[in-house]
């Protein structure tokens, strides 16, 4: 699959960059079999093993949820893999696709895979903090597409780039302008009501999840703000964009689009 950087009329969106599509088939395929290859004993089996349950570090876990040590550290990352049906999942598909797909034409598969990981772990680490010792488990890889959304306030509103109203640049180039700071993504009008916005979106989401998704089903709202905070602070020190203007002259002639595209 090539990078279509000279071709302007061809949107990226749609072209899936390698990365993305193999996480994507990846959680994919995990739900598919969950659900249609499994018994409900073994799907069981697999929450106990790889969801996030925040009961899994009392004391007395062991005699509740029997499953390697381990699993108290892999269940970080691992929980972003499964999703609770086919609607959570196509939903985090839908905005993997959305963000994910330019923050990996700028980062690359590897550097993307790293960051959507610590993004999934500051996520379910701030969730911890809420819901010590609760037994709901925690699933999907909202936190990791939180980062996402997060590095497109840092490099999306910079001048020219897609997400602002002035004369924008066209193509994969668009996205691979020299990133705002912190400081000024704050003081960015257009970026910081887009913070606003996703900020608010989440909080009544998270009051109003249980009405909307049936009883029982909570959006764990606190995970995403982890990683989405996550995300826009730890940004900088994987962007492999140039924050000087002149260094990315060098970037414009070597195209760094995603090594598994």
């Amino acid at each position: 699959m090539q990078d279509n950087t000279d071709n302007p009329t061809r949107e990226p969106i749609f072209n899936l960059p390698g990365i993305v599509l193999v996480a994507a088939v990846l959680m994919a395929a995990i739900h598919v079999v969950r659900v249609y290859l499994l018994t409900d004993d073994q799907d069981l089996q697999v929450l106990i093993w790889f969801a996030f349950i925040p009961a899994r570090y009392l004391a007395e876990a062991d005699t509740v949820f029997p499953s390697p040590v381990l699993a108290q550290v892999w269940t970080f990352a691992t929980y972003a893999l499964l999703h609770g049906d086919f609607t959570h999942l196509l939903v985090n598909l839908f905005w993997m696709a959305a963000f994910g797909s330019a923050l990996a034409r700028r980062f690359g598969a590897t550097r993307f895979m790293l960051y959507s990981l610590i993004c999934a772990i500051a996520g379910v680490a701030l969730h911890l903090l809420f819901f010590w010792g609760e037994m709901v488990p925690v699933v999907g890889a909202s936190a990791a597409i939180s980062g996402h959304m997060a590095a497109i306030a840092r490099f999306g509103f910079s001048p020219g780039g897609p997400m602002t109203q002035s004369i924008r640049i066209s193509g994969n180039a668009g996205w691979k302008l020299p990133a705002l700071s912190i400081v000024e993504t704050l003081l960015h009008r257009r970026a910081l009501l887009f913070l606003g916005i996703w900020f608010a979106v989440n909080f009544l989401f998270g009051i109003a999840g249980g009405s909307l998704l049936g009883e029982g089903t909570r959006i764990a709202w606190q995970a995403h703000v982890g990683g989405f905070v996550a995300g826009l602070l730890l940004f900088k020190w994987f962007d492999p964009v140039p924050s000087d203007p002149a260094a990315q002259n060098g970037i414009d002639q070597h195209d760094h689009s995603d090594d598994l595209s």
